[in-house]
């Protein structure tokens, strides 16, 4: 399958996901989730597929949501907008098959809630990490403020939030938002090592491995980080905040 926005490629058990805007670096808009919305429902419809790796193409895997596209919403527009892009990385989550994120570049915003609907995450030594929505005047919308403090705890994840501080990868392997950091030459060889390792396994145990250990993570509120995320759009800091980055400028906040 290839899109404006995504191309996927099934190989030797191995459903890869690679986000193909690279001019864009990668960003998500509605059409981004739709996509992987679909490519998610190509998985499920393949009895085949064992593992799933998600990357992306150029210096990014995805450098956060598409701000332009997001500039003028509502509060009641930015809130959908959220609930569809948690419904479509939940639906990535819950997938049976393993998820792999092979993240090659900037990981920020909605691309690092991206990275964290994935089951674990291997990175390149030069990639960058964070949630820097608080300086457009918002929060994470796509299981961001949920999915953080489960994998780094709720101190460092209140900081990472309320700073919007962008970390690197060793940084975020010593925390635990990553699992392995490799050159980048290497990272890609290394994450299908691992995929072709998993995809030899009994399928079924695969499943049920996975479908064990997330019954032990505690419930998301979802639908708090949602109803937020429209509130700071309604507020109208959200608007000041993304033209600012539009623009280049510092924001004047009310």
């Amino acid at each position: 399958m290839e899109t404006n926005r995504l191309t996927t490629k099934f190989e030797d058990d191995i459903y890869t996901i690679t986000f193909n805007r690279p001019e864009q670096l990668n960003a998500l808009d509605r059409e981004a989730l739709d996509d992987l919305n679909k490519a998610v429902d190509d998985i499920e419809s393949n009895d085949e597929v064992k593992v799933v790796v998600v990357t992306g193409e150029g210096k990014a895997f995805v450098a956060g949501a598409d701000i332009s596209a997001m500039v003028d919403m509502s509060g009641e527009e930015a809130e959908a907008f959220s609930r569809h892009g948690q419904r479509v990385f939940s639906r990535l989550e819950e997938l049976d098959q393993p998820v792999i994120a092979a993240v090659n570049g900037y990981c920020l915003g909605g691309g690092c809630e991206l990275a964290m609907s994935c089951d674990f995450r291997l990175s390149s030594n030069k990639a960058k990490y964070g949630q820097p929505e608080v300086n457009l005047g918002v929060v994470p919308g796509f299981g961001g403020s949920q999915r953080l403090p489960v994998l780094v705890g709720i101190g460092r994840a209140t900081e990472l939030l309320t700073t919007g501080r962008i970390i690197g990868a060793d940084e975020a392997l010593r925390i635990g938002l990553v699992d392995w950091i490799y050159e980048p030459e290497v990272l890609f060889d290394e994450t299908y090592k691992i995929a072709k390792t998993i995809a030899s396994k009994c399928p079924d145990a695969v499943k049920f491995n996975k479908k064990a250990a997330m019954a032990s993570q505690v419930d998301l509120d979802f639908d708090t980080e949602a109803r937020i995320f429209g509130e700071c759009f309604a507020s109208g800091n959200a608007k000041i905040g993304m033209q600012a980055f539009l623009d280049k400028t510092e924001p004047n906040w009310r």
